[in-house]
């Protein structure tokens, strides 16, 4: 019942790759594949083995999707079996009309890889159809003058079957004056002639009644009869002649209708109504009686409509002559229909990969198309062609098939779609095209990794921000889809400790955003740097790393510290001696003060607060150096006191106090009494009127004796050499660390040595400027101009913390 594909393949390994070559190469492998079925064969009867003559398994039938198209579905494949099925009625009769072979072309496409392959079912013809004749009755008029062995046409019978199952046969009924005579054309049909048998005689015998019979060559046959009635006329021997017994022209099919075809002319030799000639159309199908006219008088055939080469090729009629006395003669019209260019290709896609992954390799089919052309000759050969400025071509794979495979890399980061415009030509003149537009989405693949709007970042954070403050935020795109285009941030690595890390900053995963753990201190940490990662969800997700350094800025948070002149052990202030010889410019001290802060906020500057006797001493405003503005007058105190302010530059500014306990004396004999009977009053009002009262005092002569004569009594009651054993040239007994290992930092230029001696209570300090040191060098004990001694009240210098006293004689 059908036929296939025969070539095989020895067995064997080579069998391993036949399913994948077969794909591949099956058109160039095998013929088309052809079936022949009988018309009206029931729905769901099985056409062929398809599966099998395309060489797939019965898995192979659902995996790669197995199925026909054409244009007129009748067919369709069992998803089980592979089988090719019928799926609707199949009359020959309809779907071929006229032509005598009927083939239906089917499209077999498979996927993964896909494939078409070309299947032909040709339907052959059963006897379904009874020959039929166009009238039940037909009338004759026959003249009597007659002759025997004349012949008269009968219209024949018309069967749409063909071959052996059209008209084979006709038989009439018994009768002593006419039998029946079946005429041959050329193609093969048959026409039904009656033939006198003996001269006709009116007087005896005015009509004849005969019965036609019709048989066509089905098993068993089918038949179809008419009735002839003969009316015997008077005489008219002579029939109509044509010129010729066939007549064969062509016209195009773009002839407008009610044209002039064709002019038919028969003659007679008789005269009168004899002689008068009508025409008829005898043996023609009714499409053709419907496509052309015959004037009767004229004997000329138009057509009624437009001819369409591409429905019927060709039209074959029969014309009848017949003269006033009923004689006619036949002759036969073939009329040609020549084609025009007048139809434009048709595009057809048969499969459609609408949404192609960038990246795709170049060849990648991902569209299947045929052209089809009704027109005949060049007019229907088609050429196709797609634009330039896309990255995909056009391979022809079999007679009027084509692939759409891909031919350049495809971004769908800079073209998410293609527009492709199929144009098919035809080579008729004029040619005539046709073009369609398929619309081909790219899919996205994650192709793009995450990249930063800035090379690297540097924020700049005041100390002693609030903790979870947002300090920053990093930013990076990913030009891709979904997931791989969803970045999210983390910290990937920092100059901090690990431990430490998550205490000092966090980064949100989705907006980037830098948070401060804690506040910072500049004085701790004045920058760090951070390594953040953008990361997007793709698979294998790809990542981009960015550097963020985190500068600290300083603020006004540390008052100024008081390094010197520093507090005894027992937290009592220390003395400074001023030789009363003292010049102009003399250095008494210097005041040494830090501050933990940098910049302007560290910037320290040095102002007199309170002094005994204002304009004796200044203060440098940058250095801290107290010196002598004057010499010391004669209504100048022994003793003084200088309150020295430390501020720095910020804003607004921090500061701290020193206060310096001075003693105008030569030598600590005379500096002892005034050491040891004084007490600092707390009051600054008091001590100013104290001082008035002790200078008043200081002028008597007597006063002066009385107090010399104190520090020798209190000298003599000393029990201890030891006290004087700092006086003498290297000796030194170390008492602790009273001073600073270094006052060369900060705003102190140089450097002082410092010795201290213990007798009992008493405590020697002896300072001496010497040159500039580095912070490297150690403070080395020497001899002293003057003598630092404590006071022995505890409670003399303690009513103020930040307060720092010095008494220099």
């Amino acid at each position: 019942m059908g036929g296939s594909c025969t070539q095989r393949r020895p067995a064997g390994r080579r069998q391993v790759l036949f399913p994948f070559l077969l794909a591949l190469f099956y058109p160039a492998l095998c013929e088309q594949i052809r079936y022949s079925i009988p018309e009206e064969l029931a729905k769901g009867s099985v056409v062929g083995h398809l599966a099998k003559d395309l060489g797939l398994s019965v898995l192979d039938v659902s995996a790669r999707k197995l199925r026909v198209s054409a244009e007129k579905l009748l067919f369709n494949v069992d998803e089980e079996s592979g089988d090719l099925l019928v799926k609707d009625r199949i009359d020959r009769e309809q779907i071929c009309k006229e032509r005598r072979r009927c083939e239906l072309e089917l499209e077999a496409v498979v996927e993964n890889p896909l494939n078409i392959f070309h299947v032909i079912v040709v339907v052959e013809d059963i006897n379904d159809h009874a020959p039929q004749f166009d009238k039940k009755e037909i009338h004759l008029e026959i003249f009597e003058s007659v002759s025997s062995g004349t012949r008269i046409s009968l219209d024949p019978a018309t069967d749409p079957d063909i071959n052996t199952n059209s008209v084979k046969d006709y038989q009439l009924s018994p009768n002593p004056y006419f039998s029946l005579m079946v005429r041959v054309n050329s193609d093969g049909s048959k026409y039904p002639e009656l033939s006198l048998e003996k001269p006709l005689d009116r007087e005896k015998q005015r009509s004849h009644s005969l019965i036609l019979t019709a048989l066509d060559g089905g098993g068993p046959p089918r038949s179809a009869t008419a009735q002839i009635e003969i009316s015997v006329k008077d005489t008219n021997d002579n029939p109509p002649v044509f010129s010729k017994d066939e007549y064969r022209i062509s016209i195009s099919e773009n002839l407008p209708p009610g044209s002039s075809v064709l002019l038919l002319t028969a003659t007679d030799q008789d005269e009168g109504a004899n002689a008068e000639i009508h025409y008829y159309f005898r043996s023609t199908a009714q499409s053709t009686r419907h496509m052309f006219s015959l004037d009767e008088k004229t004997g000329m055939i138009k057509n009624n409509q437009s001819l369409d080469f591409e429905d019927i090729e060709r039209y074959t009629m029969e014309v009848e002559a017949k003269d006033g006395g009923g004689l006619s003669t036949q002759c036969k019209v073939i009329i040609d229909i020549l084609d025009e260019n007048d139809n434009s290709p048709e595009i057809i896609i048969t499969s459609l990969s609408d949404e192609i992954l960038e990246g795709s390799l170049p060849g990648m089919v991902v569209a299947l198309f045929k052209t089809r052309d009704r027109d005949s000759g060049g007019n229907g050969e088609v050429t196709c062609h797609i634009g330039r400025d896309v990255p995909f071509k056009i391979y022809s794979s079999s007679n009027n098939y084509y692939k759409l495979v891909t031919d350049g890399a495809l971004d769908r980061e800079q073209t998410l779609e293609y527009s492709v415009t199929i144009t098919a030509t035809d080579r008729g003149k004029p040619p005539l095209s046709s073009s369609t537009t398929i619309t081909l989405h790219i899919t996205d693949i994650n192709d793009n990794a995450p990249v930063f709007h800035q090379a690297f970042y540097v924020v700049h954070v005041a100390e002693n921000n609030p903790p979870g403050t947002s300090i920053a935020q990093v930013s990076a795109s990913d030009p891709d889809l979904g997931p791989n285009g969803h970045v999210s941030y983390s910290i990937l690595a920092s100059d901090l400790e690990p431990r430490a890390l998550s205490s000092y900053v966090s980064v949100s995963a989705q907006s980037g955003v830098v948070f401060a753990q804690r506040a910072f201190d500049h004085e701790q940490l004045r920058a760090f740097e951070l390594t953040l990662q953008a990361r997007d969800h793709g698979s294998p997700a790809l990542s981009a790393n960015v550097s963020l350094r985190v500068l600290v800025g300083d603020r006004n948070d540390n008052a100024p510290r008081v390094l010197y002149p520093a507090l005894g052990p027992d937290g009592s202030a220390l003395f400074d001696m001023v030789p009363r010889a003292a010049q102009p410019g003399y250095l008494v001290t210097k005041v040494v003060a830090v501050d933990a802060d940098s910049g302007h906020n560290a910037w320290l500057s040095y102002h007199v607060l309170q002094a005994s006797e204002p304009g004796l001493f200044s203060v440098g405003l940058r250095t801290g150096e107290v010196r002598t503005a004057r010499a010391l007058g004669d209504r100048d105190a022994a003793r003084q006191r200088l309150l020295v302010a430390v501020r720095d530059g910020g804003q607004p500014p921090l500061s701290a106090t020193a206060t310096l306990l001075l003693v105008f004396a030569d030598s600590l004999q005379e500096a002892l009494p005034d050491l040891s009977d004084h007490s600092e009053p707390t009051d600054p009002q008091a001590e100013l009127q104290f001082y008035l009262v002790v200078a008043l005092a200081l002028i008597s002569v007597l006063f002066l004796l009385a107090v010399i004569l104190a520090v020798a009594l209190h000298l003599r009651h000393s029990s201890s050499p030891a006290a004087w054993g700092c006086f003498q040239p290297g000796v030194c007994v170390k008492s602790g660390p009273v001073v600073p290992p270094n006052y060369s930092e900060g705003t102190l230029p140089y450097s002082y040595n410092l010795c201290v001696a213990h007798t009992g209570k008493t405590e020697f300090n002896f300072l001496r400027c010497s040159d500039p040191l580095h912070s490297t060098q150690d403070i080395v004990c020497g001899d002293s101009p003057g003598a630092l001694i404590p006071l022995q009240s505890g409670n003399d210098l303690t009513s103020h913390p930040e307060t720092q006293t010095r008494w220099v004689q």
